[in-house]
């Protein structure tokens, strides 16, 4: 079923009118009136609705919470990779049922965006989190966040019932035995840049409450850890 997004103000109505990219889309798939639609709020609430004519009014049949959004909360940490990589996770992880995707600066990261380029590049980011939340059936957007300092990623991933850190010199334990170690409802998954953490960092991270995970015997890039861990705490959580 073909699905917008509008603003939870808007979603508060009774009739509902799709303007802007919203109407375009609609035109051009040619919806007639009758036909139904989603409408959601990018938060979680979704509304059944019935297109009422070629201005794109819409009347509500039905209120409810999406029925698409995963049980758990997973949060991405991800330090700053190179050239269009964040990009590549963000539509990903949200097509999987991340619930935010959160960029920190690292020692060995390369790319290091400054406040003026940040702020252009959020925009981007956000509006391919919305693109892929529409295409996948999500009732909810993901946030993309970045932080200032891999120290305040630290303190903020360690609030999650599972904090894990990935590093290729963890050798003992897996992903699965953290993931078994106790109930969660939400998950934070912490990776690096290119060149990996550096071993202070790892240390770090341990002080502040995170689990050291291993994703296995080989060695994964860094847009591919992420949405490894991604993947496997959902069908872990039993949302495959």
């Amino acid at each position: 079923m073909t699905r917008f997004f509008v603003s939870p103000e808007e979603l508060g109505s009774d009739m509902i009118q799709l303007v802007g990219e919203n109407a375009g889309h609609a035109k051009v798939l040619r919806l007639k009136a009758g036909e139904q639609v989603l409408v959601c709020d990018g938060e979680g609430k979704e509304c059944l609705c019935a297109v009422v004519d070629q201005s794109w009014n819409l009347e509500v049949l039905e209120r409810r919470e999406s029925v698409s959004e995963p049980g758990v909360r997973v949060s991405v940490y991800m330090a700053f990779p190179k050239a269009d990589k964040l990009e590549h996770v963000i539509q990903k992880a949200t097509e999987l049922g991340v619930y935010e995707i959160v960029a920190f600066p690292s020692a060995r990261c390369v790319s290091k965006p400054d406040e003026k380029s940040l702020k252009k590049k959020l925009e981007r980011w956000q509006k391919i989190a919305a693109s892929a939340a529409e295409q996948s059936g999500r009732g909810r957007i993901p946030e993309v966040l970045t932080l200032n300092s891999y120290k305040a990623a630290l303190e903020r991933a360690a609030k999650a019932d599972k904090a894990l850190l990935f590093y290729e010199n963890e050798q003992a334990t897996t992903l699965k035995m953290a993931l078994c170690d106790g109930a969660y409802t939400t998950v934070s998954l912490l990776t690096g840049p290119e060149g990996g953490l550096e071993e202070a960092e790892v240390e770090k991270a341990k002080d502040a409450g995170l689990q050291v995970c291993t994703l296995g015997k080989r060695i994964l890039r860094c847009e591919t850890a992420p949405l490894c861990a991604l993947s496997a705490v959902m069908y872990d959580a039993g949302e495959f």
